[in-house]
C-alpha cells in the first residue's frame, strides 16, 4: 500500500529526532551502499556529545548507556562522568538503546540496528537500510523508534508506518512483521474482512472511517509486562499488544486520539502509557479497559521509567518530571533546569546509584535530584 511519505511524526515535533526522509526497510546489506552515505560512516569523536541531542538511555549490570545523534553512544559507570564510545560503525541518529544478558543493541535512522557485546565499548551494525533515490523499496529510509530483547536471542524493533522487526538470533537476521495483517480491532461488528486477493491493511472498520484512523500508524514504544505480555504505544491512541510474545497482535485504542510516545509495564498486566499534551492512561489488564491519569501537566511527555510497586518517572518537554512513588499515588509535577537556565525537552530519565536521577533530552546528559 502506498504510504504517504510526508505524514508527520509526532516525536518529532518536540525533538526533531526524525529529520531524515521517510520511507522504511530494506534488507540488503551495506555494500550497496555508497560509502560516504552517514548511514555507514563511522561516528566522529566529539568533545560536546554530552551536550548533544541524546534519546535514550538504559543500564546494565556494569553502568549506563546513551544514544543520540549522530552515532552517539556514551557510557558511564556512576552517571557522573562520560566517554564516548570509540567504535560505532553509524552517523545515523540512533533513537533507542536496549540491554538482555549484558549485551547492548541500539536501532534508528535509515533502519540501523547495531550490537555490543563489551558494555558498549565497540559496536557492529546488524541492519541498515536508508532511502535511496529511485529505489523501488517503499519501506527503505524508515526510521526505527523502539526496541526492545526479551532475552539475547528474541526481540523486536519497531518504527514508523507499523513497521515491526523481529529477530530470534540475537539481531543476525531481522523479519519484517505486518501488524495490520495481524489486527483484530474490537467492535461490536468484528473486524473487517479484506477481499479477496487484497492485502487487509486496504480495509477499515467503521469506526475507523469515521475517527480517520491511520491504517499503518507509527510505533513509538515497547514494554514487556511481568506476565510477559508485549504492548506497543503508537501514533493518533493505536495500541497493540499481544500474549504469545509476539506470534499475533491485537490492534486497541485508547479513549483518546492523540498520540502516545511511551509505555511503562509491571508485574502482572499492569500498563501506563504517556504522550501528547501530559495525557497519560493506565491499565491493570492490557489495555483492555483504560483509566485517564491526572498529571497536572500539559507538556507532552516523551520518555519514561518503571520503578517498584508501581511507582513511575516521566518526562518530557518543558523540562517537566513527573514522579509517583507507588501506584495509586498522584504524580507530582516539577521542572528540571540546567545550568544555563533551559527547560530542555527530555526524552529519558533513570535513576541513579547515588540517589538523583540521570536525565537526557535536547540539550544533553545531566543530572537531577527530586527535592521532596
Amino acid at each position: 500500500m502506498p504510504k504517504p511519505a510526508m505524514r508527520p511524526l509526532p516525536v518529532a515535533a518536540f525533538l526533531l529526532i526524525l529529520a531524515c526522509p521517510l520511507a522504511a526497510q530494506s534488507p540488503d546489506g551495506a555494500d550497496e551502499i555508497p560509502a560516504d552515505d552517514p548511514a555507514v560512516l563511522a561516528a566522529e569523536p566529539m568533545p560536546r556529545a554530552v551536550h548533544s541531542l541524546l534519546l535514550d538511555v538504559v543500564a546494565n549490570g556494569t553502568g549506563l548507556a546513551v544514544v543520540g545523534e549522530r552515532g552517539h553512544v556514551l557510557l558511564s559507570s556512576d552517571g557522573n562522568r562520560w566517554v564516548q564510545a570509540e567504535h560505532v560503525p553509524t552517523r545515523a541518529t540512533l533513537t533507542a538503546i536496549a540491554e538482555a544478558g549484558g549485551r547492548y543493541w541500539a536501532a534508528g535512522h535509515d533502519g540501523v540496528i547495531l550490537h555490543s557485546r563489551d558494555d558498549g565499548r565497540s559496536w557492529e551494525r546488524q541492519r541498515v537500510s536508508p532511502w535511496r533515490p529511485g529505489g523501488a523499496d517503499p519501506e527503505a529510509g524508515v526510521p526505527l523508534l523502539d526496541i526492545l530483547f526479551l532475552d539475547e536471542s528474541h526481540g523486536f524493533a519497531i518504527g514508523a508506518y507499523s513497521l515491526l522487526l523481529e529477530t530470534r538470533d540475537g539481531g543476525a537476521s531481522w523479519q519484517a512483521r505486518f501488524l495490520a495483517d495481524e489486527t483484530v480491532i474490537p467492535d461490536e461488528a468484528g473486524p473487517v474482512a479484506a477481499p479477496d486477493g487484497e492485502p487487509s491493511d486496504w480495509t477499515f472498520s467503521e469506526d475507523e472511517l469515521q475517527l480517520e484512523a491511520e491504517a499503518d500508524p507509527h510505533l513509538n514504544a515497547i514494554a514487556r509486562t511481568g506476565s510477559g505480555a508485549l504492548l506497543i504505544a503508537g501514533e493518533r491512541g493505536t495500541v497493540f499488544r499481544s500474549r504469545d510474545q509476539g506470534d499475533t497482535w491485537e490492534r486497541l485504542s485508547l479513549p483518546y486520539e492523540g498520540s502516545m510516545f511511551g509505555v511503562l509495564a509491571w508485574q502482572g498486566d499492569h500498563v501506563l502509557v504517556f504522550g501528547l499534551r501530559g495525557n497519560v492512561f493506565e491499565s491493570m489488564d492490557l489495555g483492555d479497559s483504560w483509566i485517564e491519569i491526572d498529571t497536572g501537566t500539559t507538556s507532552s511527555l516523551m520518555g519514561g521509567h518503571a520503578l517498584p510497586d508501581g511507582g513511575a518517572l516521566i518526562v518530557g518537554a518543558e523540562g517537566v518530571v513527573l514522579h509517583r512513588p507507588r501506584a495509586g499515588a498522584p504524580f507530582r509535577v516539577r521542572t528540571f533546569t540546567n545550568q544555563a537556565g533551559e527547560t530542555p525537552v527530555l526524552s529519558g530519565v533513570l535513576p541513579a546509584a547515588d540517589g538523583g536521577l540521570v536525565v537526557i533530552g535536547d540539550r544533553g546528559v545531566d543530572r537531577y535530584r527530586i527535592q521532596d
